[in-house]
């Protein structure tokens, strides 16, 4: 990470994933579900559903939707989390490609 110094201040331009900056196992995992759910919010918002509504479409309890909401969404896996995309009127498209790097990357991209 680049360090540089304003106002007599360190600081550390972070990378694109705030879990891999604080050293969390699974930072990966959690940078794409954190995508999702974002998309998931926007899509509730859109659509202006309830949570009861949202609930009833994407398959899962209200109290879940809450706390997805509320940043809680340990209890729900990427397939999960994309399954309730498409119940909102998304599609999900994975696409594989190689790299030069000998390690590749996950990312969630926004059409």
């Amino acid at each position: 990470m680049k360090k540089r110094e304003m106002g007599g201040t360190e600081i550390t331009r972070g990378s694109k994933n705030v879990y891999a900056d604080l050293g969390l196992p699974d930072a990966d995992k959690l940078k794409i579900k954190t995508d999702l759910v974002i998309q998931i919010i926007k899509a509730i918002e859109r659509l202006q559903l309830t949570q009861a509504e949202a609930a009833q479409r994407m398959g899962i309890s209200q109290p879940k939707v809450s706390a997805m909401i509320n940043g809680d969404f340990s209890n729900l896996s990427e397939r999960k989390l994309m399954d309730c995309l498409t119940c909102l009127g998304y599609n999900i498209e994975i696409r594989v490609k190689p790299v030069r790097k000998p390690i590749g990357s996950l990312r969630v991209v926004i059409a």
